[in-house]
């Protein structure tokens, strides 16, 4: 039996538990960079989302209450190459954290909500949900008239009542 012993000063001790608790830290301060500003993003790559519940079960983590079923399920093929209508939705997606480039030519299921607890809203609002493979790729909210559409996120109050305003077109080929 070989017994080694070593010596090690108390500073050098204080100095490398100073240098993991600094790595730590950093770790620890990048996931909250990463993670505190976007809860969507985080949530953005969802998988397995089989079922309907599945899906009331994802919505109703965002904060949102919807309708029991859907209102509407279609299939939609994303086009192969996207044109200059389609940036202001794209970007609505990239800032949710969702990348439809990578769907290019592929069939997509969207699942219409009607919700149930939009704030300070009087005409209906929607929430669709973009589904390939089981997995969450993009989703929106929208007006039943078309006035407004934004991210999946919970708006912030709303100081004149009034939902955030964007356009964009209407998304993929039904099929």
């Amino acid at each position: 039996m070989i017994i080694v012993t070593a010596r090690v000063p108390k500073r050098k001790l204080l100095a490398g538990a100073a240098t993991a608790l600094c790595c730590c830290a950093v770790v620890a301060a990048a996931l909250l960079f990463t993670l505190g500003g976007r809860a969507i993003t985080a949530s953005a790559e969802v998988k397995n989302i089989r079922t309907n519940d599945d899906r009331l079960a994802y919505l109703g983590g965002l904060g949102w209450q919807v309708s029991a079923q859907p209102i509407a399920t279609e299939e939609l093929l994303i086009p192969k190459q996207f044109d200059d209508s389609y940036q202001s939705y794209l970007k609505l997606q990239a800032d949710q954290g969702f990348d439809l480039s990578q769907y290019c030519g592929k069939r997509v299921k969207r699942y219409t909500y009607q919700l149930t607890n939009y704030p300070a809203q009087d005409e209906s609002v929607q929430i669709a949900l973009l589904i390939y493979k089981n997995r969450v790729v993009g989703g929106q909210i929208q007006s039943s008239s078309g006035s407004f559409l934004h991210g999946l996120a919970m708006p912030e109050p709303l100081q004149d009542s009034q939902p955030p305003a964007s356009t964009a077109p209407t998304f993929g080929t039904m099929i």
